[in-house]
């Protein structure tokens, strides 16, 4: 897998997941315990805007 990616998008990514793009990019487990996360962090975020939703509309 070849990325491209910028310094700050390592920093994000050392910051988030605590891994940089070389060792996501080469190591599966590593890549898919960062996406699970990502899809993790993703569904509570939708949990929460539903959440707001539901009381700024009630």
């Amino acid at each position: 897998m070849h990325l491209n990616y910028t310094s700050e998008m390592e920093k994000a990514m050392q910051g988030a997941h605590g891994v940089g793009y070389e060792v996501y990019s080469q190591k599966h487990e590593v890549r898919m315990k960062v996406e699970q996360k990502r899809e993790q962090d993703y569904l509570q975020s939708q949990r929460i805007v539903a959440d707001l939703d539901r009381k700024v509309h009630s």
